[in-house]
């Protein structure tokens, strides 16, 4: 492992001679610090020789400002409100294989209305649309991992 005040002191110096990258080798490291131009902070990739490979950035350059964004043209998506994976899990649209799926597009959902199941740990869950309306999309497939938070279906209030 390569000394951590050494590291500074290639990064210093690298930063007061103006270098845009300097590569030093011996028989058990390898340290290469690059950057891409002289107002850019340095970044740094230290390498054991043998087969390891470590990447060590000491700062991340600064990300360009964002261009001015256009307006938003109006959407087919206003005024559809997300049903959201409330765990992490595998999604299922219907309670078996050989059975129909809980909701299409199109169908009337009520706040009790059962719209999937989540599996997590070996136990389904029945996930709940909590809120009256016609089912506008579904955004995953039957036996997709699905995050907490990740919207499943698109509803459209009624």
């Amino acid at each position: 492992m390569i000394d951590i005040r050494k590291l500074k002191e290639l990064v210093r110096l690298m930063t007061a001679s103006d270098l845009t990258e300097l590569d030093l080798r011996d028989k058990d490291e390898q340290v290469t610090i690059r950057r891409a131009s002289p107002q850019a902070v340095p970044m740094v990739a230290a390498h054991a020789m043998p087969a390891m490979h470590v990447a060590t950035p000491v700062a991340a350059a600064p990300a360009p400002a964002p261009a001015t964004a256009a307006p938003a043209a109006p959407s087919e998506d206003a005024g559809l409100v997300a049903v959201e994976s409330p765990m992490v899990g595998t999604f299922y649209a219907s309670p078996g294989p050989d059975k129909p799926p809980f909701i299409s597009v199109g169908a009337q959902v009520g706040p009790t209305s059962t719209v999937c199941l989540v599996e997590a740990m070996k136990i389904f869950n029945e996930i709940k649309a909590e809120r009256s309306g016609t089912v506008a999309k579904i955004l995953v497939k039957s036996g997709d991992a699905v995050e907490f938070g990740q919207p499943l279906f698109m509803i459209r209030p009624s």
